[in-house]
């Protein structure tokens, strides 16, 4: 794989995303060339291959950001996370701002699906970053991550134990893949010599009634598919003792996928990784063998 001789980052390197696309990196490029942006470095240390050079880069602090980003030509951006103390929007324009100030060359973000025009409370922040990369005049790619099948392992560990399936997207469409596929796409973005401007990364466009027809082809006991509307879930998921504000957010998921906010008919993530994605059934053994 011929790739350029630059300097190739990887912010929030302990996560597993992270930690999956170093491990592709080791594969492909010197490990001179490669760098591990991360808040704590002792766990980076611990977690990630030896030799591989650990900066401290947190996105609350972006005097660390331009520290941790001099002489980096190419930076695979990860999201973080929603934080009440530190507005991650506000987070994300300080590795914007920082990546500016350092002369990165190059910026491949995860993203939302069709960001640019999504509606759902959970883009917005994306929204605000793509447009703050735009306006930084750094060649970038836009990484619009579907859905990680993992995001519904809980379900499917409830159901493969016998538990009622319970879901309230209805007919909704969304692209589940492993993490570790779009990890991997990310990877191969951050080294290409020209990468897509914008990518809509999703497996399959699928619905819950496939993912719990999946589930009973390969569990060894019956459960309950049923489809209820919100009202009905919110109740559902205070009796299985889920704490309110968690609860919110699936529900609001479901919306969500049941309004075709995650319905994509695309190639690019299998393009991208020059195979085909694992096959649902095969997704959810995966899942559960870990």
């Amino acid at each position: 794989m011929g790739v350029l001789n630059m300097k190739y980052a990887v912010t929030g390197a302990t996560g597993k995303f992270g930690r999956n696309v170093i491990s592709h990196l080791i594969n492909w490029l010197k490990q001179d060339d490669i760098i591990a942006l991360a808040r704590d470095t002792k766990k980076a240390a611990n977690v990630l291959p030896q030799g591989i050079e650990i900066r401290k880069a947190d996105y609350t602090d972006e005097k660390s950001l331009e520290k941790a980003f001099k002489g980096i030509d190419r930076l695979l951006f990860i999201s973080s996370v929603p934080n009440d103390n530190y507005a991650r929007a506000k987070q994300h324009l300080n590795v914007v701002d920082a990546a500016k100030k350092t002369g990165i060359k190059f910026i491949a973000y995860t993203s939302f699906p069709h960001a640019d025009q999504a509606k759902s409370l959970l883009s917005a922040d994306h929204r605000a970053t793509e447009q703050a990369i735009d306006e930084s005049g750094i060649k970038h790619s836009f990484l619009r991550n579907n859905w990680y099948l993992e995001n519904e392992l809980n379900l499917i560990n409830a159901s493969l134990a016998g538990n009622p399936f319970v879901y309230s997207a209805q007919t909704g469409h969304v692209g589940w893949a492993l993490e570790r596929e779009y990890a991997e796409a990310a990877a191969r973005v951050l080294i290409n010599k020209n990468p897509q401007k914008v990518y809509e990364f999703a497996g399959k466009s699928l619905t819950f009634a496939d993912l719990a027809e999946a589930l009973t082809e390969i569990s060894s006991k019956k459960f309950k598919v049923d489809s209820i509307t919100d009202e009905e879930y919110e109740k559902f998921l205070a009796k299985q003792g889920i704490p309110l504000n968690v609860a919110d957010m699936i529900v609001m998921i479901q919306t969500l996928i049941r309004n075709n906010e995650l319905a994509e008919e695309t190639n690019d993530l299998e393009e991208v990784l020059g195979h085909n994605l694992v096959p649902l059934k095969d997704a959810i053994q995966e899942l559960i063998r870990e």
